[in-house]
């Protein structure tokens, strides 16, 4: 049988999609699987690792089992793509010593309250090209030093969401650049950066970070375990791959420097590729897929989480949010005339901000009804973006149209919100599993099949452009006004409400 297919797997915070595509990038077959979040505390967001590796192999199963029999012995290679940050930590016999802990954790904010202000501040910004966040590995790791020394003590590797994906998959220990890049390696010359890791007080851990490959470059092969498990045929290449921010970016072809792609999802992700970096404590800048350019992403945990969230608490299944787009825009039109009435700010599970915030809906009365609050919700994340790509816009060489993916994609309602927020045209591509399709894409380029990751062959296809219309840009230019003004006076409100826990 001819190994022409190539698989790409992505874990997101609480989806993992699995999907077959040729050489080319189009898609074959798919599988996914459904994992929630557990909040087991305030301030905590953790995942159960082996519920991981389930969800994800039964993904895999599923897609292999549409594309018919026999199909996992025509796949050339298996790509991975996952959330990055936070931390997934194993023992020596690679089993978890305890619950993942994802990025919208923010059990650390008093390690960073400690580092704002001092030398570790600004010197991580100068070596890593970022600050810490209280989802990042550094933060997370000086948190559990402290307050669970034990899991520090039987840890053997501290690895990334994929990163334990391929350790299921292949028994082999490995990540990439990307994901490396998220706290402890040098910006300009690669690696791990040991006066980064004693910046942070963390020296004597640096073996507990796995080897660095290339995002194209094989990590292992699938054992004859996980073949049983997946459906795929022992032996098959699995590739290093990407954090899911880049593989997205790969996916519908934003990798153009200067070209702003944003990924609206469980985070709002606003992208831009470099040649040349630029670093602010606004945004990361960390590695790309290609030696030699940066991705400079400005994020924070505030963008369709937060329709995940609305939909679960009001009755309707967060199952189904896919599903459900085409409905909740038509209810979000029927409000859509006028100003904006009422204000949301998406920080239900985290903020850009340095001071506590939280999810918040301002102006409501009696007379609203749920389109209300649904067009309140997506105007807020679209705010969110904003603030964010305006940052990016402040320092970078910004130009043209903006890429968009993730779940708001799904949504014309919603894309349409991006070009008035933004001012300036978004596309969307025909890709629906972007992530996905980036790694499968590294998975081609490694065995052969593309020649590089950029490959005119494998290109996207723009499905819908999306311009600014001035009536709806100026209801959202003066709602920003009134979003940044409510940010800064809530300020003491928050910080009363929401005191972290030492």
């Amino acid at each position: 049988m001819t190994r022409d297919l190539v698989l790409g797997v992505d874990a997101g915070h609480t989806v993992t999609k699995a999907v077959l595509f040729d050489a080319t990038g189009r898609p074959v077959a798919r599988g996914s699987g459904m994992l929630p979040l557990s909040t087991p505390r305030p301030h905590w967001v953790e995942r159960d690792m082996d519920d991981v590796w389930r969800t994800a192999r039964q993904a895999i199963a599923a897609c292999l089992a549409e594309a018919g029999p026999d199909a996992g012995r025509a796949v050339a290679a298996v790509g991975l793509a996952a959330h990055g940050d936070g931390l997934y930590a194993v023992d020596e016999g690679g089993r978890p010593v305890r619950a993942a802990i994802v990025a919208m954790d923010t059990r650390a904010e008093p390690v960073l309250a400690e580092w704002r202000g001092t030398p570790v501040w600004s010197r991580a910004l100068e070596l890593s090209g970022t600050v810490p966040f209280a989802g990042s590995p550094a933060a997370l790791l000086a948190w559990l030093v402290r307050h669970e020394p034990e899991v520090v003590h039987e840890a053997r590797w501290l690895l990334s969401c994929k990163d334990w994906l391929r350790l299921r998959l292949t028994g082999a220990v490995a990540t990439d650049p990307t994901d490396a890049s998220a706290s402890f390696t040098d910006m300009r010359r690669g690696g791990y950066s040991p006066e980064l890791l004693d910046l942070f007080g963390l020296g004597a851990l640096s073996d507990l970070l796995p080897p660095v490959l290339a995002c194209d470059a094989v990590s292992g092969t699938v054992t004859p375990e996980a073949a049983a498990l997946t459906g795929l045929a022992a032996g098959t290449p699995v590739v290093a791959g990407a954090h899911d921010v880049d593989a997205a970016a790969l996916g519908i072809g934003g990798t153009v420097p200067g070209e702003l792609c944003l990924i609206a999802g469980s985070f709002s992700i606003n992208q831009v590729v470099v040649e040349h970096p630029v670093v602010d404590p606004r945004w990361q800048v960390r590695h790309f897929v290609r030696p030699g350019q940066w991705m400079t992403m400005s994020t924070s945990p505030a963008s369709v989480a937060n329709l995940e969230w609305f939909l679960r608490v009001t009755g309707s299944p967060a199952e189904q949010r896919d599903g459900v787009h085409e409905t909740i825009g038509r209810e979000v039109e029927a409000h859509l005339a006028g100003p904006s009435e009422v204000l949301f700010h998406p920080f239900v599970y985290g903020s850009p901000h340095p001071h506590p915030t939280s999810g918040t809906f301002l102006g409501l009365r009696g007379w609203h009804e749920r389109g209300h609050l649904l067009r309140a919700l997506m105007e807020g994340v679209v705010l969110n973006h904003r603030w964010h790509v305006d940052a990016l816009c402040s320092k970078l060489p910004v130009t043209g149209a903006a890429r968009l993916t993730g779940g708001a994609a799904h949504s014309e309602v919603w894309s349409q919100m991006f070009a008035d927020a933004l001012r300036r045209p978004v596309v969307v591509t025909d890709v629906r599993e972007s992530a996905a399709r980036g790694a499968a894409l590294l998975a081609a380029t490694a065995v052969g099949l593309l020649d590089d990751v950029t490959d005119p062959r494998a290109g996207a296809t723009v499905l819908r452009r999306h311009e600014p219309r001035p009536d709806r840009v100026a209801v959202l230019d003066e709602a920003y006004e009134v979003y940044r003004e409510a940010l800064e006076a809530l300020g003491p409100v928050w910080s009363r409400l929401d005191a972290p826990e030492a």
